[in-house]
């Protein structure tokens, strides 16, 4: 059963056990999108997008429904236009966007935070939820430090 009150620092505590213990990267990623997904009631779908190259997202760990949005053009749809713009999205009604891409129809707000460090963007991490105006500042902090984590580790990996 997933809880609202599930705090960042539990999740990022057990990413750093997982790191000391010789998880891998895509094991990082899967654990931080579980942990994320299990934590919070409002959201419906989480996953990682990553930046495979600079014109393009590719999907990686995700919990939720299966989409046919494997791969997104970056400055398409709310996750390319994060990539794009080169900042985190907090959309609370998707159905007021005219670029966004559906997933489910059930989909009534999407929050996008990038996953960086400094200029270099190496991924994102997308929530859906069925809730209108499901992300408010506790949420997008929760995911904020999430990502923020895994940023130094997409960087130790590419070093």
């Amino acid at each position: 059963m997933k809880r609202r009150d599930a705090d960042a620092n539990a999740l990022l505590a057990e990413l750093e056990a997982m790191k000391a213990r010789g998880a891998t990267l895509a094991e990082l990623k899967d654990a931080a999108v579980a942990g994320l997904h299990e934590g919070d009631d409002r959201f419906h779908w989480t996953g990682i997008y990553d930046l495979a190259d600079p014109e393009t997202l590719r999907l990686g760990p995700f919990r939720g429904a299966p989409t046919e949005h494997v791969e997104i053009p970056v400055g398409r749809g709310i996750c390319g236009t994060a990539v794009a713009d080169a900042r985190d999205l907090n959309i609370p009604d998707v159905r007021v966007m005219s670029n966004y891409l559906a997933c489910s129809l059930k989909t009534r707000s999407e929050l996008v935070v990038l996953i960086r460090e400094g200029d270099r963007i190496y991924a994102q991490i997308d929530i859906d939820s069925h809730r209108v105006n499901a992300f408010d500042a506790s949420a997008t902090a929760k995911v904020e430090q999430v990502a923020a984590w895994l940023a130094k580790e997409y960087g130790a990996a590419r070093s």
